[in-house]
């Protein structure tokens, strides 16, 4: 069958406000074999906006973090239904190019994990990949500096990454990620790896970045969630069920989840009465 292309991202302005759906989940539900982790949930990630996922472990934000990507796909037994709509389009349509996906939606893990080569050639190491060669010098340079690294790099290009430190080591992956000039940025848990230092300056990035990507971040960090995000999600584990499964409580701006839940489960979660 053939493969189609995906629509081109519209670039926001610096200064924008959140703008329309870049993401859209629509009745997501995820099997690991007979398993079910998520159920029915539904869940817009605005342009120019930063989307927190916050909740208890086991509830499911990983898994949903990475059906916006299709990172899922090569885990054995995974199975979804419903829609995870980019710009309008279907991601799981069956003629959608799975590696034009990942382009478009990039990702960042919670474990900084630089290749084993330069800091220049794990910067490059997409572009060349995907036969992005020209101007690469630039590129890197560009994906460096939008990451806040070059300053602290530039005049070390060609030694190892793993001589990093760890904040440096994230914002090297973001730099490798941000070099493809993705649509989407997803960041599951970027930085409980890091010390609070280097929290802050992942943050910061956040921040400056935002005008420029929709970004999705899962963290079990609350005070995280209130600094950086713009709207904020609660997912929590159903127990009403025979076996507990992850759902989505409630969705709505940051400051209403921290200062006005509508659910007292969302409540209590926020004000350290569980989880």
């Amino acid at each position: 069958m053939t493969q189609s292309t995906l629509p081109a991202p519209a670039r926001p302005q610096d200064d924008a406000p959140a703008g329309p759906a870049t993401l859209e989940a629509r009745d997501i539900t995820a099997w690991f074999g007979s398993h079910q982790v998520l159920d029915r949930v539904s869940l817009t990630m605005p342009a120019s906006g930063i989307t927190a996922l916050i909740g208890p472990s086991g509830c499911g934000k990983s898994t949903f973090i990475r059906s916006l990507n299709r990172m899922n796909d090569s885990v054995p037994g995974f199975r979804l239904e419903g829609q995870v709509l980019y710009h309008g389009r279907d991601m799981y349509a069956s003629n959608v190019d799975q590696v034009e996906v990942r382009r478009r939606i990039g990702m960042v893990f919670q474990k900084p994990n630089p290749f084993p080569k330069s800091i220049y050639d794990n910067v490059a190491w997409a572009p060349r990949n995907l036969g992005m060669k020209r101007g690469l010098d630039e590129r890197v340079e560009n994906a460096l500096r939008g990451a806040a690294l070059w300053d602290e790099v530039k005049d070390r290009l060609k030694a190892s990454a793993l001589g990093l430190s760890g904040g440096q080591q994230q914002r090297l992956c973001i730099a490798r990620a941000i070099a493809i000039e993705p649509d989407v940025l997803l960041l599951d848990e970027p930085a409980s790896a890091l010390d609070p230092i280097a929290t802050k300056s992942i943050e910061d990035l956040m921040h400056g970045l935002k005008g420029r990507f929709t970004i999705v971040i899962v963290t079990h960090n609350m005070q995280q969630a209130a600094r950086v995000a713009d709207q904020t999600a609660f997912f929590s584990l159903d127990t009403g069920s025979a076996k507990p499964v992850g759902t989505l409580v409630e969705f709505a701006d940051t400051e209403v989840i921290f200062s006005s839940p509508a659910d007292p489960r969302t409540r209590d979660y926020v004000t350290g009465r569980f989880g």
